[in-house]
């Protein structure tokens, strides 16, 4: 018999995330967003109860739980601000990218330092244009977002290797659309000295399924929230005598948005599960990735026309759900590059479908 409950550890930590996000988080989302951070109390806070070091392995102080423990933390945080949740980790898929490619030694010479300053952040990048070139042990380049103020370490990935930069970084500070409490900026690498490279294409695929995995996780958040905070809106707003929730039209939209959350939410465990079994999980992962992005820009507009000319106000959330949701969407190579990724991926394993040279009917009579 196939079980979907959560072992009582998983609950557990899914509960504490949920209490903290909805403590701690939620009320003070639109100050993160205004301060472009979260604060040093909600990054100790975040710490002493264990969320922060979930996915880390044990020499880095961490509880070592793998990738399903890390995307159910990852689903609570984002269902109150993904763009704090973001600023709180301050590893995310550049610890799995680390291990990854370097081991132990690697997180002990790149990781850890992280790890052991309160503020500190590493931040995946993936570049698969590139738009930074590499010559004579120094990177140089623009990348035109990313979701941060200023980082220690950079992980540059690319299709077929990874690099370190940690200095020359240049900040250039932006009015982000979505994710604000994270940072926006445009990342300048004037001649930074790569510090460490590994060249491996199937530990770069890895290593972007993890990150696509992260973003996976932060998306069903966004979505989940955005159709909750939707559904009781539609609850409490009466019109012609009942709640809006009980016209049909508006009650349909409702049950729609509640099943592609709950489809995309199976999706990123099935792909987490695979990366806990060590089974091939790039497949699972690119298309997490492309269903969670479809499902919370499914969501979050209709979240937003429940609402109406509420929905546009920041007196309500669903208006930076609906920007998290797309910001979310340009992380990790994007939807585009995962969609390409997963129809290679099951091309490749399943083979190509061939059509029938003949007509199947061809000598049946009517």
């Amino acid at each position: 018999m196939i079980d979907f409950e959560l072992p009582t550890e998983l609950a557990l930590l899914r509960d504490t995330a949920r209490a903290f996000a909805e403590g701690r988080l939620r009320p003070r989302e639109r100050v993160s967003e205004a301060e472009r951070g979260v604060g040093d109390e909600l990054l100790r806070l975040h710490r002493e109860i264990g969320l922060a070091g979930v996915g880390w392995p044990e020499a880095l102080g961490g509880a070592g739980l793998g990738a399903l423990a890390q995307a159910l933390v990852r689903e609570e945080l984002a269902a109150a601000d993904a763009g704090a949740a973001l600023a709180l980790d301050p590893l995310g898929a550049a610890l799995d990218a680390l291990r990854i490619f370097g081991g132990d030694e690697a997180l002990e010479r790149f990781a850890a330092p992280i790890v052991e300053r309160r503020g500190a952040r590493a931040l995946l990048v993936y570049d698969a244009a590139p738009h930074v070139e590499t010559h004579s042990g120094l990177a140089r380049g623009t990348i035109a977002w990313v979701p941060a103020d200023r980082l220690d370490l950079v992980v540059v990935l690319e299709r077929e290797r990874a690099y370190l930069v940690a200095d020359a970084l240049r900040f250039e500070a932006r009015r982000g659309a979505g994710l604000r409490a994270a940072g926006a900026s445009t990342l300048h690498i004037d001649g930074a000295p790569i510090v460490a490279e590994w060249v491996s294409t199937p530990g770069a695929r890895a290593a972007l399924a993890a990150a696509r995995l992260e973003v996976a996780a932060l998306l069903v958040g966004v979505a989940r929230r955005a159709a909750e905070f939707s559904r009781a809106y539609a609850l409490e707003r009466v019109a012609f005598g009942r709640p809006i929730a009980h016209h049909q039209a508006l009650a349909f939209q409702i049950a729609d948005m509640a099943g592609a959350v709950e489809a995309a939410r199976h999706l990123v465990i099935d792909a987490a599960w695979r990366i806990d079994s060590g089974l091939a999980a790039d497949e699972a992962c690119a298309t997490a990735f492309v269903e969670c992005v479809e499902a919370s820009m499914f969501v979050a507009p209709r979240a937003l026309q429940i609402l109406g000319g509420h929905g546009f106000m920041q007196d309500h959330p669903v208006e930076k759900y609906l920007r998290d949701a797309r910001a979310l969407g340009l992380l990790a190579g994007g939807v585009d590059l995962s969609r390409e990724d997963a129809s290679r991926a099951i091309v490749a394993s399943r083979g190509a479908i061939a059509l029938a040279a003949d007509d199947p009917l061809e000598g049946i009579e009517a």
